[in-house]
């Protein structure tokens, strides 16, 4: 069995900061994120792009946060996928587009991020099973994605960090809205006694 087929999941702990950032290497994944995009204002979040954001993710998981889960080939992380109850992520709450579906509680996938050297491999689709299953133990009835549509052909990583559809869809979830041709907002049930994907 290689690597990619026996892949292991693990939340983002203090311990394993260093494979995170490893992952995301020095331009925190894309542009300074470091997955701070939906937790901070858009002011606050270009004012503190690169280094700050890094340290701020850093005080969040060294609190207690759990912020994601982390996905490894054997000993090397290759994936990410950020998840939290969706109140934790002001910036979704501030969008026309991924404004909240109804009043129904749930948790957020924020971000998918697969290594280049592992795309193409189904892991973003394990990574977002991985998170039902994470979110399901963590007492979540709903978990939600805000995945990117392509146009009718693939889309460059750096745009499509929300993921696109077809993992989603891969992994159980089902559409629920879409605000804008593009983006879809996509569900996966959690009932305790169902079986994920």
């Amino acid at each position: 069995m290689s690597p990619i087929e026996a892949l292991e999941f693990h939340p983002l702990t203090s311990d394993r900061l260093r494979d995170f950032e490893n992952l995301f290497g020095p331009r925190g994944a894309c542009g300074g994120c470091w997955c701070m995009y939906w937790r901070l204002s858009r002011r606050q979040f270009e004012s503190q792009k690169g280094e700050e954001n890094r340290m701020a993710m850093r005080e969040l998981v060294d609190s207690g946060v759990v912020t994601g889960l982390l996905a490894y080939a054997g000993d090397k992380p290759i994936g990410w996928c950020a998840l939290a109850p969706r109140d934790q992520y002001p910036a979704l709450a501030r969008s026309r587009i991924m404004k909240p579906v109804d009043e129904q509680p749930c948790w957020s996938v924020a971000c998918l991020f697969v290594h280049k050297n592992s795309r193409k491999q189904s892991v973003a689709t394990r990574l977002l099973s991985a998170a039902a299953r994470y979110a399901r133990s963590r007492g979540a009835t709903i978990l939600e994605g805000y995945p990117v549509e392509p146009k009718g052909k693939d889309i460059p990583p750096a745009f499509a960090w929300t993921g696109i559809p077809k993992a989603f869809i891969r992994a159980g979830f089902h559409e629920c809205a879409r605000r804008s041709p593009t983006r879809p907002i996509m569900r996966i049930m959690l009932d305790a006694g169902g079986e994920l994907p």
